[in-house]
């Protein structure tokens, strides 16, 4: 039920205000799209974007659908119930589920599965230092399939001033790969690169990403989806040369054998199965796109 949102690589906002921008949105190849209900909204607008979204809902075919989420307002906001009870509304019509802004609490998303029912996807958006302390009880929460990380609203929380490359933040995005690594759920979610016009700085930062073990990353414009895909999905000399691996271990029997002047062992096996796993998912991702 939930497996499109445990292996998605890119999630791409658009301000619920603006529903003409989600057919384009949709069409940009991005895995989801996360209509924004939070900060993309003025308060005075808050009504407007939850009947301009479910109009727009209404004219989309149900595969888009599934591939649609709802970013709602934080709990103790004035909108959070009402954007609870249009959102059920939107799941029963095949929305995928909801990002939950500035997560802090497992009953906060034991409320929000409740009140949005057992079809919907619960991701929660880790923007503060109570967020992360609590990353273990949020990944274990009911239906939550990814983590994701609100890395500039963190920073604001935690008093922090980052360098371009971010370096002081890779204690706090390491926490969150380990706990949705500990509760079994999808990789986390990185968060945006808000430079849209400099592709190689999104580029390093998805590779930063990457390597980290983070499985996807937040977008903020359709233009940084394609140099995403490219850096998480494994290029042709990659996946051939875990296809040699696989075999080669299997010509051994198992164990240990040795390819290319390499040792080969259990878990480089597994770290080829995982380049296998990624290969797969970008070839359903363009099949469904055909």
């Amino acid at each position: 039920m939930h497996d499109l949102a445990r292996q998605a690589t890119s999630f791409l906002f658009v301000p619920a205000t603006r529903p003409e921008r989600l057919g384009k949105a949709l069409d940009s190849g991005a895995d989801m799209v996360i209509a924004d209900w939070e900060d993309a909204v003025a308060p005075a607008d808050k009504d407007g974007a939850r009947q301009a979204l479910a109009q727009a809902v209404g004219a989309l075919e149900g595969p888009a659908r599934a591939r649609l989420l709802v970013r709602i307002n934080a709990e103790g906001t004035p909108w959070h119930a009402d954007d609870l009870r249009v959102l059920a509304q939107l799941v029963e019509q095949g929305v995928a589920g909801a990002m939950v802004s500035k997560a802090e609490r497992a009953q906060t998303l034991h409320a929000v599965a409740q009140a949005a029912g057992a079809r919907a996807a619960v991701l929660p958006l880790i923007e503060s230092v109570a967020g992360l302390d609590a990353a273990d009880a949020l990944a274990a929460a009911p239906q939550v399939v990814r983590l994701a990380f609100g890395h500039l609203d963190f920073q604001v929380d935690a008093g922090m001033a980052c360098e371009q490359g971010e370096e002081e933040l890779l204690p706090m995005r390491m926490a969150l790969v380990l706990a949705s690594r500990r509760a079994g759920i999808g990789a986390a979610v990185d968060g945006v690169t808000v430079d849209t016009r400099n592709p190689e700085r999104l580029a390093q930062d998805a590779a930063r990403a990457r390597r980290m073990g983070f499985g996807g990353k937040l977008c903020i414009h359709p233009a940084q989806v394609q140099p995403l895909h490219a850096v998480f999905d494994p290029d042709a000399a990659a996946v051939a040369h875990a296809q040699r691996l696989r075999q080669a271990l299997a010509e051994a029997g198992g164990g240990v054998c040795v390819l290319d002047g390499r040792m080969v062992d259990a878990p480089v096996l597994k770290q080829a199965e995982q380049v296998l796993l990624r290969h797969a998912w970008a070839q359903q991702r363009s099949a469904a796109r055909s």
